[in-house]
């Protein structure tokens, strides 16, 4: 099953900027004026809606991310030095940071708001420290 996370943004351009910064590459045929495909891994991706595109699809009021979290995107790395790298290429580009780091022995994480607000976690778990014995 492959898993579409569709974010609204006020700047599809700034957006497409900032995670090409982040180091993710994008779908170009998943990708137009109104939607951009980032790739997160194997079946895993967020489609960048325009604000007025996104509406399209919800009856509801789009949340203002900005001024109200509405989900936390987490995004599992490989070791604590990804966290900290992935997190000080998301400040470079622009995103601001969240709360302090949280370091709980086998599982560390950090987190960061993009230029839309949206929050977004990167996070390790040691897998030794969950394994079976």
């Amino acid at each position: 099953m492959k898993t579409f996370i569709n974010l609204p943004v006020s700047d599809l351009d700034r957006s497409k900027r900032f995670f090409t910064e982040l180091g993710f590459d994008f779908d170009p045929e998943v990708t137009d004026e109104n939607a951009s495909c980032v790739i997160l891994g194997q079946d895993s991706y967020v489609m960048l809606l325009t604000e007025s595109f996104f509406g399209r699809f919800t009856r509801h009021e789009v949340v203002d991310a900005t001024r109200a979290t509405e989900v936390i995107i987490a995004l599992n790395v490989d070791s604590r030095g990804e966290v900290d790298d992935l997190v000080g290429r998301a400040l470079a580009a622009g995103a601001e940071l969240g709360i302090d780091a949280i370091d709980e022995g086998p599982m560390y994480s950090r987190n960061f708001h993009d230029p839309d607000g949206h929050l977004w976690e990167a996070f390790y778990m040691d897998p030794s420290a969950f394994s079976a014995d």
